[in-house]
């Protein structure tokens, strides 16, 4: 049995602060974008190498305020590109966790937690 990749939808309520956070603050790129009509709500995808996310203006989709775990080989390098930028809206740093992770938490202009981590070898 094998499983592929898994993608997370977290919810959106303001495009424009999700571009400004996900493409210039985070870096990631934009995939493709859906809409079923001209007004309706924004679905799309954001990725930055392997890490792909789905964004969703739908109120269905997902709950607001959720968390994700994203892993990463470069969590210094990242957090100094984040700290570069000078985001008006956050000030991410690096924590030691009690487990032996390293975390660096951020939260999207829509409450959802994304945690990019060192995680654990095992």
């Amino acid at each position: 049995m094998a499983f592929g990749s898994t993608t997370p939808i977290l919810r959106i309520f303001d495009e424009t602060l999700a571009r400004e956070f996900y493409v210039d603050f985070l870096g990631f790129s934009v995939d493709w974008e859906h809409r079923f009509e001209e007004g309706a709500p924004l679905y799309m995808q954001v990725s930055r190498e392997d890490c792909v996310l789905h964004l969703s203006g739908h109120h269905g989709d997902c709950t607001p305020g959720s968390a994700v775990r994203i892993q990463t080989s470069e969590l210094d390098q990242f957090c100094k590109e984040l700290q570069a930028k000078k985001y008006k809206h956050a000030r991410p740093d690096i924590q030691a966790m009690p487990w032996g992770s390293r975390d660096m938490n951020v939260i999207d202009p829509s409450g959802n937690r994304l945690t990019f981590t060192d995680a654990i070898e095992t």
